[in-house]
């Protein structure tokens, strides 16, 4: 993934603290104000951003989803004739930075989705499958033996490994990032190639 070199505008700086306080304390155990603080401006001043919380959760899990699937067909595109083996590799290392780095997203979404309007929830789960198709080809490409269906519950059991992560215990608690990640990766493609058997 591309490394940002310019600062985050207030609007991220606002989704960033509104996902960390919602994944500590729910989305009903944060107010406004509370978020507002969290990045120096009032509460009310909150609404120039966003028409409310709702708005931010919804743009935080529709927005989340959407940046993993352009990250992935990016990452397809930029493979050039690599091969499939490249490109999983590819794949798995761009969602596990996100697992590694976004692990408040993946704990709101755990606990918070159900929340979402129907439109919103219906245009994650959309987003969602489409990463999933979007992985099952190239799973399939490196691992000829498994039928689509397999390789679908495969794919299914990797994001659940990878998002894992805020269950693994405190950031600063975890082996260092590389360590993490090398890790993570390596699971993730004894898990493809365990499905294959």
């Amino acid at each position: 993934m591309a490394i940002r070199t310019d600062a985050p505008t207030r609007r991220e700086q606002i989704l960033k603290e509104a996902a960390r306080l919602f994944a500590e304390r729910g989305f009903h155990g944060v107010g406004v104000d509370e978020i507002g603080a969290a990045v120096g401006i009032s509460g009310p001043g909150l609404y120039r951003h966003f028409a409310g919380k709702d708005a931010m959760l919804a743009e935080l899990l529709v927005g989340i989803s959407g940046q993993l699937l352009t990250g992935a067909k990016r990452r397809l595109a930029e493979a050039d004739g690599g091969g499939a083996e490249q490109v999983l590799d590819s794949l798995i290392e761009g969602h596990i930075d996100f697992a590694l780095d976004d692990r408040p997203l993946i704990t709101l979404h755990d606990r918070e989705l159900d929340r979402l309007r129907d439109t919103d929830r219906k245009m994650v789960r959309q987003l969602q499958r489409q990463y999933v198709e979007l992985w099952v080809g190239v799973v399939r490409a490196v691992y000829p033996g498994l039928e689509e269906p397999a390789a679908r519950s495969a794919v299914h059991s990797v994001f659940g490994l990878l998002n894992s992560t805020p269950h693994l215990g405190r950031a600063g608690s975890l082996p260092g990032r590389g360590v993490m990640a090398e890790l993570l990766h390596r699971m993730a493609r004894g898990a493809f190639a365990a499905a294959e058997g």
